[in-house]
């Protein structure tokens, strides 16, 4: 098989999505199967939608757009803030788009006028973490404006932690949220279906059993694909972290000295190196680089160190036996490392798992399957 690739295992994906699932329904919280780094692949959408999601959601329009045209049977929505210029497509392709300004939200409402339908809106709170979302002092005036908008039906309310600048989902912040949606709800009456408090952060809190208060739905894409938690990368119980492996292709294999020689300045990616000298080692590169995956975001195996990368070669060093040319060799991607890798052209993929040739819908040809 070519190299690089992603061996990719839906039955451990259904796995997590059904484990994880059932365990938050039972703290009253539904779950939207986030699909970015999935690259809108049917096959990876099917696995989430077999083990009991109802509901995909991605930044990315395209993506939602290649799962329409494959009739993947779910709830769409658009996690990032639209753009002014897709207006048409997010009310066309997506049942649901989170936003942050009332500017895009009119725009929305034309574009939904325009085309007969009616297009949900989830409203984006800043509770601290500076990435999206409306300051809580200015939401009940969006709520108001939102709600005047002619083609849309204000769905909830929501917002994001942990991922710009690592703060922890919990019992205060959750409770904000909460608050803000009672608050919401006495003034403009129960207009509020969904509260959805984050990303796969919230686990901790959500698990901990802590009362959920208003949350009632979260977004999850590194927990379900990856089997971990973002705060602090732990494995959940219960939970494949394997369904996901980068292999690599050994394309050099040589004794080199561990420290470079001659005057040194930074590297082609800035990074100024200055390794220790251990004397001569077992040094061998693999087919993969920079412009594949994330260097920082890979496990190696048992015995195998990665040293460094560039655009196009990962350095690594055989503390046992020298690997030799054409050897492959297994790397657990984290969540920034798959991203990469799946978004990369030149990063094949190969899918197993009881479903996993059963063709996209309509005929249309899967993404992974036109990277195989």
């Amino acid at each position: 098989m070519t190299a690089p690739r992603l061996e990719i295992d839906l039955d451990k994906i259904e796995h997590n999505a059904r484990t994880l699932g059932e365990r938050l329904v039972d703290r009253g919280i539904s779950v939207t199967g986030v699909t970015k780094a999935a690259l809108g692949s049917t096959q990876i959408a099917g696995a989430l939608l077999r083990g009991g999601l109802s509901s995909l959601g991605d930044s990315r329009i395209e993506n939602i757009e290649a799962m329409r045209r494959a009739a993947v049977p779910a709830t769409m929505m658009l996690l990032r803030s639209p753009m002014l210029s897709q207006a048409e497509r997010v009310v066309a392709h997506a049942d649901v788009s989170f936003n942050t300004e009332l500017e895009v939200i009119r725009e929305l409402s034309s574009a939904a006028q325009e085309a007969g339908r009616i297009h949900g809106v989830v409203l984006m709170i800043e509770l601290g973490d500076l990435r999206e979302g409306i300051m809580p002092g200015d939401l009940e005036q969006a709520v108001r404006e939102t709600l005047r908008c002619p083609n849309i039906a204000l769905r909830g309310i929501g917002t994001n932690l942990a991922c710009r600048s690592g703060v922890v989902p919990d019992a205060t912040n959750m409770g904000e949220l909460s608050a803000l949606a009672d608050s919401i709800d006495a003034t403009f009456g129960p207009v509020l279906e969904i509260v959805s408090g984050g990303n796969s952060g919230n686990l901790e809190w959500a698990l901990s059993g802590a009362h959920p208060g208003r949350v009632n739905h979260l977004r999850l894409g590194e927990s379900l694909l990856l089997g971990c938690e973002p705060l602090h990368r732990q494995p959940i119980d219960g939970l494949h972290t394997d369904a996901f492996t980068l292999m690599a292709e050994v394309i050099e294999s040589k004794r080199k000295p561990s420290r470079p020689w001659g005057k040194l300045a930074q590297s082609a990616f800035g990074e100024l190196p200055i390794p220790a000298d251990r004397g001569d080692i077992s040094q061998a590169i693999l087919a993969l680089g920079r412009q594949d995956t994330d260097p920082h975001g890979l496990q190696a195996p048992a015995g195998i160190e990665i040293l460094g990368a560039s655009s196009d070669h990962l350095v690594v060093e055989s503390a046992q036996e020298p690997l030799s040319v054409g050897d492959e060799i297994r790397l657990q991607p984290n969540y920034s490392a798959l991203v990469r890798a799946m978004t990369s052209p030149f990063v094949a993929s190969a899918v197993q798992g009881i479903h996993s040739g059963t063709p996209a819908a309509g005929g249309k040809v899967d993404p992974l399957e036109r990277r195989a």
